[in-house]
């Protein structure tokens, strides 16, 4: 991977912008983190999302989907599937409502991811299990029904400045005089986002921004013909993500459950990542022509969404005891509860969405 990552940046030059580096580290076929075939989520791999830790996530949000089906018709489209989780718990779920959809699709980039989702979902019962298909592009006609993301804007390959005197500059990715990685400035100052003022910034504040969010939501936008797009991730709306209080930005990388802030060690073995600019991402969502119909905490979500009552209705016992511990994780403040957010964006859907029913963000974006 280093080798290919060398080359690159000769032929680039002498630097590579640093999107270019993590699109390379994450993605190069056969080698990057998630195009390669090392364990990456649960226990064993580097980190654990939601619907890892407990299926009470995919169950919750699965009422929401079911809720959107019922106006909508149509199939779920998931992206980034992870280990199947999500796809199975939702799945079960709809199955006890009788409310499956009409098809459960998937698209995953990842050759060992896709085999890890395939071999979850056969263990499912084999009525539900037929339900479900993998893509390798987008559909080609738009769909109707529930496009969800979970964890996967902020693995879109990001860019990163760095304030000298009242300026921001492109951080990119070089060669010392020992052919090791390092941190280049490139000289030209850059705009930042909207309503972000880098002479507002401390000198050395260092910060993202994701140039290839907008196309992805677009691209989400042009696949929906009526219902909704569900994202929940890491990340802010862009008043608080770039506060100058956040002098190290957002990236964070994670190798065997550990988690630290340089990507240029473990390259192609460990995830790198930056929380999401959700003003960001109801700008493109409005600007492709789609509703910003909420935006909270996933807290307020799965509290929304029923998540007492799935734990009140655990066995008692170990098991109630366990589903209330993942609860614990899924909502604390200090766990996944508040730095998670998600949004809902819609297309011809009439009526409100349950799960932004307790609380209402989208003031903030």
């Amino acid at each position: 991977m280093l080798d290919v990552v060398r080359a690159r940046i000769a032929a680039a030059g002498g630097a590579l912008s640093f999107a270019d580096f993590l699109q390379l580290a994450l993605y190069a076929p056969g080698l990057g983190y998630y195009s390669a075939g090392a364990h990456k989520i649960g226990a064993g791999g580097d980190f654990t999302t939601a619907p890892e830790l407990s299926p009470l996530f995919g169950r919750c949000l699965a009422r929401q989907c079911r809720e959107v089906l019922a106006r909508t018709g149509g199939s779920i489209l998931e992206f980034g599937a992870g280990s199947g989780a999500l796809a199975a718990a939702v799945l079960e779920a709809l199955a006890a409502d009788d409310a499956l959809p009409e098809r459960y699709l998937i698209l995953e980039v990842s050759a060992d991811l896709r085999a890890r989702q395939q071999e979850r979902i056969a263990r499912l019962a084999a009525p539900l299990a037929a339900r479900v298909a993998w893509l390798d592009r987008l559909p080609q006609r738009p769909i109707a029904g529930v496009l969800l993301a979970n964890e996967v804007l902020d693995a879109l390959p990001c860019e990163r400045f760095v304030v000298r005197g009242g300026a921001a500059r492109r951080l990119g990715v070089g060669l010392d005089a020992q052919g090791a990685l390092r941190s280049v400035e490139f000289p030209a100052p850059i705009a930042l986002p909207d309503g972000v003022d880098a002479g507002t910034l401390p000198e050395g504040y260092h910060g993202e921004w994701c140039p290839a969010l907008a196309p992805w939501v677009a691209s989400l936008a042009a696949s929906l013909a009526r219902g909704l797009v569900l994202a929940c991730d890491y990340g802010e709306a862009r008043g608080a993500l770039y506060h100058p209080d956040r002098v190290d930005g957002t990236l964070l990388c994670h190798f065997r459950q550990r988690a630290h802030g340089d990507p240029l060690r473990h390259v192609g073995l460990q995830d790198i990542t930056a929380w999401v600019d959700f003003t960001a991402v109801a700008e493109a969502a409005v600007d492709a022509g789609l509703e910003v119909a909420g935006f909270t905490t996933q807290a307020a979500l799965l509290l929304a969404l029923g998540i007492e009552r799935d734990v009140a209705a655990a066995p008692e016992g170990p098991e109630r005891y366990a589903r209330a511990g993942e609860a614990r994780q899924l909502l604390l403040p200090t766990a996944m509860g508040e730095s998670f957010k998600a949004i809902a964006l819609t297309r011809g859907l009439e009526g409100a969405l349950s799960g932004f029913a307790l609380q209402d963000l989208r003031r903030r974006l």
